[in-house]
């Protein structure tokens, strides 16, 4: 994702920029050897082709990472609100997990947060009476604070 959709197009391309023919077929000889069904559909998408005609699979979803890459190789391409449209209609046909990275991944985590994050609803667990203790990365650490006990001297 980038602030327009030409930049982002620009950046997907990039990151297959210096894979050469050769490296895509070995690349998918050896993960066409995969008994995964999720990963035999991953190679009948991009059929190793590299030309973004064949790698947006369907609007803004690039099939690029995939080429060379196992496992789930898509990614949404555009800008911040190309890509929250195509979450939400993920969302709508019944999607509630995404996975949002990218290369080079601390960089692309700020800009998921700083240009995306702001256009997508974001779903908050009801508030509680009872106080809860939780740590420095959020997580939760106790559900209720014990009252003290007080020592007689």
């Amino acid at each position: 994702m980038r602030e327009t959709d030409d930049a982002a197009w620009r950046a997907a391309d990039e990151l297959i920029r210096h894979v050469d023919a050769a490296k895509i077929a070995e690349a998918q000889k050896t993960l066409a050897r995969f008994d995964s069904v999720g990963q035999q559909r991953m190679g009948a998408l991009n059929d190793g082709r590299r030309d973004r005609s064949a790698l947006e699979v369907s609007p803004n979803l690039w099939a690029g990472v995939g080429l060379v890459r196992g496992g789930a190789g898509t990614a949404l391409v555009g800008d911040a609100d190309t890509v929250a449209d195509r979450i939400r209609e993920y969302a709508d046909l019944g999607i509630d997990t995404f996975i949002l990275s990218g290369y080079p991944h601390l960089e692309e985590s700020y800009r998921v947060a700083e240009l995306l994050f702001p256009r997508l609803p974001v779903a908050r667990p009801a508030a509680s009476d009872e106080p809860a203790l939780s740590g420095p990365f959020g997580e939760l650490i106790a559900n209720e604070i014990a009252p003290a006990k007080r020592v007689a001297r």
